[in-house]
């Protein structure tokens, strides 16, 4: 299947967007204003309730994605007051891409040099990401020289629009090499999730006083969180992913004044990784999560007027996700979850059991949906908040529970849990 790339039907020409320094800082400039970036990830378009939510800007990660048009959902973003920071797609190390193939780096950038001759005169477009963590698990520095050489063609050819690349983390050794290597960005973005906690001490002990974009940030990543005995990493519920969130903006984001140029919370939509909650600010039946009424009061300055309903724990007799919970293959088991509905609106309950993922990918590398296994539960659409599960053969598996209101709002929690074999008559 092939990525459609029609091209976009625009109603004016670019909106020039410079990044100046004045006396308080840098300060990205759209259309002779500042401009202040209220950003989420987005592959697919949602943007009307995006747009609704208070958000103003959506980062995408290629030009040839094939359940989205591109031309398509610049011109939705357009229509809705939204821009767009266009990723351009170049292959990482860890796919196999060699850098030291002047051939293969040289067809790479002809052919994003038709990406950036389609895009460039979009009003919505706002800037150029060069590439997505390049530095994930590289070794050769020369994919630096590769972004630099299109960071080079994008100024010839688009002389109105910025240019970065995204980094994977702040390691002070990969920045310095970065800017070294590729002095035509306008400015560096970073990609963290736990990590982000740590990043005002580590940029200011690294003497690290460029711009910079916050491309991707959210939630706790599933390398960063605390496992079970038996090596499945801990979720948190969607409930702490939005504590989390709200501890981010407001103890993290703001800690760089004049140097943080924009962020983008990820991610606007629903992934499979690891699980297909972790990272999704919505359900992949749509609905919104809890960490989406942070983003629409830090967006807004106000919350929404239906909030999502709020997890408090979520059991398997008695022990949840941090207690490693072994069952006995066989036996029954009941399992609780306990939410709350801000407004107090009635609640409707959804629970699955699906295989622990088998999966070994990393840097968002797609992984393939896990179906879920029937016949595990005494009601997966309990009307209370109480379940039974039974389990016959041994292996890891998760226990997933949701809550739906009225209004497209959604809470989530999950266990995962090791079934053991039953005794032997």
């Amino acid at each position: 299947m092939t990525a459609c790339t029609s091209a976009p039907r625009m109603a004016q020409g670019p909106v020039k967007v410079e990044l100046l320094k004045d006396d308080s800082g840098h300060v990205l400039m759209r259309g002779g204003e500042p401009y202040t970036v209220r950003g989420a990830g987005m592959e697919v378009d949602d943007v009307a309730r995006f747009a609704a939510n208070g958000g103003n800007s959506i980062r995408s990660w290629t030009t040839d994605d094939p359940r989205q048009d591109l031309g398509a959902l610049l011109d939705e973003a357009h229509a809705h007051g939204v821009t767009v920071a266009v990723g351009l797609p170049m292959k990482p190390e860890r796919h196999g891409f060699d850098y030291d193939d002047p051939v293969a780096v040289a067809a790479q950038r002809e052919s994003l040099r038709e990406d950036i001759l389609r895009y460039r005169d979009h009003p919505a477009l706002l800037a150029w990401i060069v590439g997505n963590e390049l530095n994930h698990s590289y070794t050769n520095p020369r994919v630096f020289d590769a972004v630099e050489d299109v960071a080079r063609m994008i100024k010839e050819l688009d002389p109105n629009h910025p240019v970065t690349t995204a980094l994977a983390g702040f390691y002070p050794d990969v920045v310095a090499e970065a800017l070294a290597r590729a002095p035509s960005l306008d400015f560096l973005s970073l990609q963290l999730y736990g990590g982000l906690f740590t990043l005002p001490e580590r940029v200011r002990a690294a003497g690290f006083t460029q711009p910079f974009m916050i491309t991707e940030w959210g939630t706790i990543g599933y390398w960063e969180m605390e496992k079970t005995t038996w090596g499945a990493p801990v979720e948190l519920t969607s409930s702490e992913k939005a504590d989390v969130i709200q501890r981010a903006w407001r103890e993290v984001l703001g800690d760089f004044p004049g140097q943080l140029v924009g962020s983008y919370v990820f991610f606007w939509g629903q992934k499979q990784e690891r699980t297909p909650t972790w990272f999704g600010l919505l359900l992949e039946s749509g609905e919104r999560t809890e960490a989406i009424d942070v983003m629409h009061l830090a967006w807004t300055g106000a919350p929404p007027a239906h909030r999502a309903p709020r997890v408090n724990a979520l059991h398997i007799e008695g022990r949840g996700s941090r207690d490693s919970v072994t069952l006995i293959a066989g036996r029954t088991y009941e399992a609780a979850f306990d939410v709350v509905d801000p407004e107090g609106d009635p609640l409707r309950y959804h629970w699955e059991v699906k295989p622990e993922s088998d999966a070994t990918q990393a840097g968002g590398d797609f992984e393939a949906r896990i179906d879920s296994i029937s016949g595990l539960l005494g009601d997966a659409a309990a009307p209370t908040t109480t379940t039974t599960i039974t389990v016959r053969e041994p292996g890891r598996y998760r226990l997933f529970a949701y809550a739906f209101d009225d209004y497209g709002n959604a809470a989530h929690a999950n266990i995962p849990f090791l079934v053991e074999p039953g005794a032997t008559p």
